[in-house]
This record gives structure tokens, sequence and C-alpha cells, in this order.
């Protein structure tokens, strides 16, 4: 998947449930996950292309954007513990928290910006809701709609922590928890968990949300 296309893929979904206001958030709290996906994923879409100039000329102001967003959505330690697997069994929730957000902010610093390269008003179009077994949360399974282009289906699952909050993301059939859980066996066997989070923060681990791997 071309790198555009999955920075769309990717960032949107980690970015779609956040309110915008108190008023905002009494009214998710009575919608479903697949509404609360698609209205604020079109609100993020709008906010993106209003101050595309904006961002292009200060990426600081995007980063930030991206950041305050993805605070309140991404279930991120959650989303860790289950990269990490195996590697993660009797870890402490410090040395989660690092990991998670050492992998959250270089996602965000590699993919962030490429969604301003998107030509056109691609928008979210909710397909439908399902349940996961063992009251695990929600499955909403949405297509990102582009111009020009095939639509590209990408499932959200969601869980009730505080509100819905994101976990796991599958574009087009590809889970990047599974993914990443395979990128990172390696360097986890070889490193304790808190020697990962560095290698990230240094950039000499690249996690990549496609299947090919870390480079």
């Amino acid at each position: 998947m071309k790198p555009l296309i999955l920075s769309l893929a990717l960032a949107l979904p980690l970015l779609s449930t956040a309110p915008v206001a108190v008023h905002a958030q009494q009214a998710a709290a009575a919608a479903t996950p697949g509404k609360q996906v698609v209205d604020n994923g079109t609100r993020i879409l709008s906010t993106l292309q209003q101050r595309r100039t904006e961002f292009q000329k200060n990426p600081t102001a995007l980063r930030t954007f991206i950041d305050g967003e993805l605070r309140n959505v991404f279930d991120r330690d959650y989303a860790a513990r289950l990269v990490l697997g195996p590697h993660g069994r009797g870890a402490s929730d410090a040395d989660v928290k690092l990991f998670a957000d050492a992998m959250t902010d270089n996602l965000m610093q590699r993919y962030g910006a490429a969604l301003l390269g998107f030509d056109g008003k691609p928008r979210i179009r909710l397909k439908g809701e399902s349940p996961l077994p063992n009251n695990r949360g929600v499955k909403v399974s949405t297509e990102i709609v582009r111009e020009g282009g095939d639509p590209i289906p990408v499932d959200y699952y969601v869980r009730d922590n505080g509100g819905w909050k994101i976990f796991d993301v599958m574009v087009e059939g590809v889970s990047y928890v599974q993914t990443f859980r395979s990128q990172f066996d390696t360097p986890l066997r070889q490193k304790s968990i808190a020697q990962v989070a560095a290698d990230l923060r240094a950039g000499t681990i690249k996690p990549s949300a496609d299947s090919d791997g870390a480079r």
C-alpha cells in the first residue's frame, strides 16, 4: 500500500473518535461506536483540509493537532500489550507505557505529515458494527472513499474504556497489531522492553504499518 493511502487509513482511525467539546462528549455517550467514528473522522478530515496550508508551513502545529486528538481516543497501553504479546507477560505498567508512547510517537512522526498530501475530499462510510467475542468490544466496519480510487476497507476495533477507544485497526484485511507483533518479535527477544522503546525513540527501529516488516 502506498504511504499516502496508508497514512490516511492508519492515522484517521486513531484520531476518529475524539470529542471536540464537553457537549460533544455528552452526545458521544449516547452514540454508537460507528457513528462516533464516522462523525468525528469527517470532522478531522475537514480540519486537515481547512488548515492544510498552515500545517504544511508549521509541522509543529500539525503534530500538536494530532497529539491532542490521539491522546483521547487511542487505547495505546492496551494496544501495546497486544503488540508485545508474550513478551509483555509480567511487564510493569511503566514499561508498557514507555513502549506504547514510543511506538505511537514513532508512527505519527512518520505518517502524520503524509495526511496533508491527499487531493480531493476522502470520506469515511460506515458499513456496519458487530460485537467482538467475549465482550471484548465492537468491530466497526467502514470504507475510506476516495476520488478516482477504489474504496479502502478499514475495520476499527474499539472497547469501552472510559469511552470508546481504538485498540486495533485492520486495513484491507491486515491488522496493525498483528503486523507490529511480528515485527517486534525479534528485537524483543534480544532486548528488554525499555531498550526497544529507546531504539524506537532514537529511530533505529522503524516499524512499518504494512506487512513488509520493520526497516
